[in-house]
């Protein structure tokens, strides 16, 4: 089990997020060492995954740039002092105001998704006199194994532009002024572990580069996205992705033109496993055919479980060595989906005691909300306890 500060939580009021900044340093260590052979890698931090305001000064201060889906997201990086030509901006709904803040940023480019997008784009840029880069974002069609929910790359999903339609798109830029091609995004989909998901990518990427090129087009980028996933099972014994695998895996397959910049998007796997949240036993109840643990914590915190079925490992850790039984972990929210886990075998679980929902510093404290009028949890990191 995790080391945690239990006598420093005790204290706070839950539920709350509690962030490990030494693994999140650790984990950007990493992938500074994973990419240093390849000078030519670029990793942005999808922001969506977590815009703790100290989660995100950490991460610019190890050199990452910023993937962003929203104007509020972009002004998020900008608070947290990321350099403007680091940031990129993705969405399929792009409004006005949004697309007015990130020229006026002056970020690095707009990772576009339709021909409607594009002709918005440039009538905004225009009034702004200024010229948008743009790398348009195809849809490859490529599956992953993942959960429906999160799969972004197949021609059914509503992101990026049909591989069909890239030439027109691009024939229908040379009459645009105020926009510039640079290159070409993609993104397949989250909480990716299949190296063979990526390499199918990389495959298509390289069919795209070379019908490009037969029409003389190169072009100076490309952004593969990211959909890295991590280990929820067992976030002890791994607590780093396979990043060596994964960078390799493009190193190895992709066949870059000279003086390709590559480009990634990196989200839960920079900082999932460094969150966890924190939450107290309310009470245990012994129900007519099963036991809970009734906890503070519900989906308005985490909301993973309850919209995905997604698995968090839970512990207790007020009472690590107690017996164990087994309890169904449930909320308080008047909604039947407010469960964390049926049936696991916890130590045994007392009113006021902590538990912690691993892996959770990834689309946890972002997706918070505050149905049944619940305040938004809090959020504490290691080094504010030191």
């Amino acid at each position: 089990m995790s080391s945690f500060p239990i006598d420093r939580l005790s204290k706070l009021e839950t539920p709350f997020y509690y962030y490990d900044t030494d693994l999140l340093r650790q984990t950007l260590s990493e992938i500074r060492r994973a990419t240093q052979r390849w000078p030519h890698f670029h990793v942005h931090y999808a922001v969506k995954a977590n815009a703790n305001a100290r989660l995100l000064s950490i991460i610019r201060e190890a050199g990452l740039g910023a993937d962003c889906v929203s104007g509020g997201e972009i002004e998020a990086a900008r608070q947290a002092l990321f350099p403007p030509q680091g940031i990129v901006y993705a969405g399929v709904g792009k409004a006005d105001w949004e697309i007015r803040l990130a020229l006026q940023t002056g970020i690095f480019c707009f990772n576009v998704e339709s021909m409607a997008e594009l002709e918005v784009i440039d009538q905004i840029a225009a009034h702004e006199q200024r010229v948008a880069s743009v790398c348009l974002r195809i849809n490859p069609d490529v599956g992953a194994h993942t959960h429906a929910n999160i799969t972004t790359g197949l021609a059914e999903n509503k992101f990026g532009i049909a591989m069909s339609d890239m030439l027109p798109v691009i024939d229908r830029m040379r009459s645009m002024h105020h926009v510039k091609l640079v290159g070409l995004h993609f993104h397949i989909g989250s909480q990716i572990l299949d190296m063979g998901d990526f390499e199918a990518l990389c495959n298509r990427v390289n069919e795209l580069q070379h019908l490009l090129e037969q029409r003389h087009i190169v072009l100076s980028h490309i952004n593969v996205g990211g959909g890295l996933g991590v280990d929820y099972q067992h976030p002890d014994r791994v607590l780093l992705p396979d990043f060596d695998a994964y960078f390799r895996t493009y190193a190895r397959l992709l066949r870059l033109r000279p003086g390709q910049q590559l480009h990634f998007e990196l989200g839960r796997a920079v900082v999932a496993q460094c969150g966890s949240l924190i939450t107290r036993v309310l009470y245990v109840k012994q129900g007519a055919h099963k036991q809970f643990a009734i906890v503070d914590a519900g989906m308005t915190d985490l909301i993973r479980p309850a919209l995905y079925q997604a698995y968090h490992k839970i512990e207790n850790i007020s009472a690590p060595e107690a017996p164990r039984e087994t309890y169904d972990v449930v909320g308080p929210i008047c909604e039947s989906s407010d469960v964390f886990a049926k049936q696991i075998d916890l130590p045994r679980c007392q009113r006021g005691q902590l538990l912690a929902i691993r892996s959770a510093g990834a689309y946890g404290e972002i997706m918070a909300s505050q149905y049944n009028c619940r305040r938004l949890p809090g959020s504490v990191t290691a080094d504010e306890l030191r």
